[in-house]
């Protein structure tokens, strides 16, 4: 169960985790809802076959991750572990939205610099346009993979809880 360092390294912005367990879906579910009680580091939600480990608010900052989990019934004594490890969701819905916007600029003022061109106007300022947006979206890139950073070690301590919470129940 441990979270590999290539998922950490990848280029990606939700690391992502499957494992099988060896006990039944609803006992392991059950054992996050009895750690609710026993422990203040966390914050856990349940939802059917879903819990969510947060960061208590206190502590919280922009860049801490939440981890989802989906928990499903293998069999009668396995079980199927997914988990993500994302963003708050609001924070990750306005970043999404801030790449659709650049994207979309980008694209229209992509036609209208092929336009121009085309039609054999000038088109320095599309250009400039396109290499603003270009650097935007960079930037945006960048921001995306600090802040994937400062998160590991709050990662890592939700991903050992899990591990732990899990281990207790076996």
């Amino acid at each position: 169960m441990p979270l590999a360092n290539k998922e950490l390294n990848d280029i990606i912005l939700r690391p992502r985790f499957t494992f099988e367990i060896e006990q039944a879906h609803e006992t392991a579910l059950s054992a996050f809802e009895a750690s609710k009680k026993t422990q203040e580091d966390f914050i856990i939600n349940r939802v059917n076959n879903h819990v969510f480990i947060k960061v208590p608010k206190t502590k919280q900052q922009y860049t801490s991750p939440q981890l989802h989990l989906e928990i499903t019934a293998i069999n009668e004594h396995k079980s199927m572990v997914n988990g993500i490890f994302g963003p708050n969701p609001t924070v990750w819905t306005f970043f999404m939205f801030l790449h659709f916007i650049v994207v979309g600029l980008f694209i229209a003022i992509s036609i209208w610099t092929y336009t121009n061109w085309s039609l054999g106007r000038p088109f320095d300022l599309q250009i400039v346009f396109i290499l603003v947006l270009l650097f935007t979206w960079l930037g945006l890139y960048f921001i995306g993979q600090s802040n994937k950073k400062k998160s590991i070690p709050e990662m890592l301590e939700q991903h050992h809880f899990m591990r732990d919470v899990l281990r207790n129940k076996e």
